[in-house]
């Protein structure tokens, strides 16, 4: 049970950290290459290649809720099985982690939505457009931001599953004598 305990673990964090680094360096700069651009043409380009990357944006949350909640799990399991209590610094990650991606997806996400739509409105003001434009470019940073601060925590969290410490599960060494 212990092994197949791990093998879940490390599985999780292994397709957690894998849907993220291939969300954030491959799927979103397809949404703005050259192909995409081609694709839809410079008339659609702008405004349908940032909602398609949206739309893959609220799938990768979908899996990223799922698998922190795997991870929440796993945790307290391992705690409840082998009878380690986990370490606080590993539960503050993996629930800052959660916290990072609920904030992302219900309140950055519509953000952006909205500010992209607003930005290619037909017939808006040139300075209700540019404050759309504003709001677009400081929401796409704070994702950015987050988004790295998420691939660095999920690292350490892939090598913390991946090195679990050695240790008994009801007695210490220091309880034998001879």
């Amino acid at each position: 049970m212990i092994g197949f305990l791990r093998a879940l673990g490390f599985l999780n964090a292994a397709v957690w950290f894998g849907a993220a680094v291939f969300f954030s360096f491959v799927a979103l700069p397809a949404m703005q290459s050259e192909e995409t651009r081609t694709l839809l043409g410079p008339k659609n380009f702008p405004f349908f290649s940032v909602a398609l990357g949206q739309i893959l944006t609220g799938r990768f949350f979908y899996l990223f809720c799922a698998c922190s909640i795997v991870a929440v799990l796993h945790l307290t399991a391992e705690w409840l099985y082998l009878g380690r209590i986990p370490q606080r610094i590993w539960v503050g990650l993996l629930l800052t982690l959660f916290a990072i991606g609920i904030l992302s997806g219900s309140w950055l996400l519509p953000s952006l939505r909205e500010s992209n739509v607003a930005r290619h409105r037909a017939g808006a003001r040139p300075e209700q457009q540019e404050a759309a434009e504003n709001a677009y470019a400081t929401a796409t940073i704070i994702f950015r931001v987050l988004n790295i601060t998420l691939i660095l925590g999920l690292g350490a969290y892939v090598w913390k599953v991946g090195n679990p410490p050695i240790s008994t599960r009801f007695n210490s060494t220091s309880k034998f004598r001879s």
